[in-house]
């Protein structure tokens, strides 16, 4: 059951963007959401759930994220800070059977290298960092995994491999939020100073609302995409949000 459901993952909702640059030969592929990353997460789930529960484990997938629910929680022995941080190691061990069984199918190691492998796979495509999250009485457990901010997604008039020559053929969806960002964009800016520059505080409502959707939409792009969380990194126009901005200089985006 668990090598169909990701095997259904990999097939329907699992899509590589492809990028190529006018200055160099090789192009930046990035996954919407690293295969790795997404078994080690089901996989976890079926390993530490509890069996006398009858709730399932939930995978959910939106624009936004991959989400993997399972009941119950972290074992308390496990401090969430040590989690997050890819140290953690169970002292106890829940279903020690069924994690004899999933580690000679080789879908896991039992060496708690599941939460790190995560960690790292996320990391190695250039994706932000995964989510855990719980709540205080350990009922419950959520691994969120955030889409790529330059995965595309997959439709019938945009392929996975996309380019920049292609992207201005396809109208790309511009809700007010990301209208409001191409506008704030005359020049190149920081992550901050785009945040200041449209009034928001909230950061991760600027992240979702948006920054992730102006980068989806292929008018705004990363000065350094090989490298989202440098410190060095801006935000600024593509050819395409420029030609979408010069055709609707007075704030219709109709």
């Amino acid at each position: 059951m668990t090598r169909e459901a990701l095997g259904y993952i990999q097939r329907n909702f699992l899509r590589e963007t492809v990028i190529k640059h006018p200055d160099r030969a090789e192009a930046t592929r990035v996954w919407n959401y690293p295969f790795a990353a997404i078994e080690e997460a089901v996989v976890n789930a079926v390993y530490h759930r509890s069996y006398e529960e009858r709730e399932p484990i939930e995978v959910r997938i939106s624009n936004d994220e991959l989400t993997v629910l399972s009941f119950p929680g972290p074992e308390r022995s496990i401090r969430m800070e040590d989690l997050k941080a890819g140290r953690a190691v169970s002292r106890r061990y829940r279903n020690r059977r069924i994690g004899e069984f999933l580690k000679e199918l080789d879908m896991t190691e039992g060496r708690s290298t599941g939460i790190p492998k995560i960690l790292k796979e996320m990391a190695a495509n250039g994706s932000p960092a995964p989510l855990f999250e719980t709540d205080d009485d350990r009922l419950s457990f959520v691994i969120r995994l955030p889409r790529h901010p330059m995965a595309l997604a997959s439709t019938p008039e945009v392929t996975p491999e996309v380019t920049p020559e292609v992207t201005p053929e396809v109208t790309p969806e511009v809700t007010p939020e990301v209208e409001k960002v191409v506008r704030a964009l005359p020049t190149a800016l920081s992550r901050q100073e785009l945040q200041d520059a449209l009034g928001l505080k909230d950061d991760e409502h600027f992240r979702k609302a948006y920054l992730l959707p102006a980068l989806a939409s292929g008018l705004v792009e990363m000065t350094l995409p090989d490298k989202p969380r440098s410190s060095k990194q801006r935000y600024r126009l593509t050819d395409a949000g420029r030609r979408w901005l010069a055709l609707r200089p007075n704030g219709s985006s109709s």
